[in-house]
């Protein structure tokens, strides 16, 4: 026979646990803005494409040893500072390299990014790439992205 200890010490606060936590989501969801996304993967389409990011100075090819220089321009606003990460993927979806440029701000006059630093990284063996380019905004709850391919030689 369970006592009533038993349901004290396991059940009940399980039970409290939940309707808790129940309450506490439901009210952070009912914020502005605010939405649950469960089962979220992060996938990197082929050839994707975002108005409001965009990148310059990507050639289509590459020689080995060759530096890939390229520079972002962000077109939308709400991204005027935030976090650039900057990262090349093999053909088979495996990061190569991934640089991160943080509190990257830019106005009027100065619309390319990264500023200060400049991204340069080489790749030292032939084949096809994707270089995927991510911006956070300041507060770390929306991004914008956008991606191009580009073979080495």
């Amino acid at each position: 026979m369970v006592s009533g200890v038993t349901y004290v010490v396991y059940v009940v606060p399980v039970v409290f646990s939940i309707i808790f936590g129940s309450v506490v989501l439901n009210d952070i969801l009912q914020e502005p803005g605010r939405q649950l996304k469960l089962f979220q993967f992060n996938s990197i389409e082929e050839n994707s494409h975002n108005e409001s990011l965009e990148i310059i100075g990507l050639k289509k090819q590459y020689s080995v040893l060759e530096p890939i220089k390229i520079q972002v321009i962000v077109k939308d606003p709400s991204f005027v500072c935030g976090d650039l990460y900057v990262t090349i993927y093999t053909s088979e979806k495996i990061a190569v390299t991934q640089s991160g440029y943080f509190e990257q701000c830019f106005d009027e006059n100065n619309q390319f990014l990264p500023i200060v630093e400049k991204f340069s990284e080489i790749i030292d063996s032939p084949g096809k790439y994707e270089i995927v380019v991510d911006m956070l905004d300041r507060n770390q709850k929306n991004s914008i992205t956008t991606g191009e391919e580009f073979t080495v030689k």
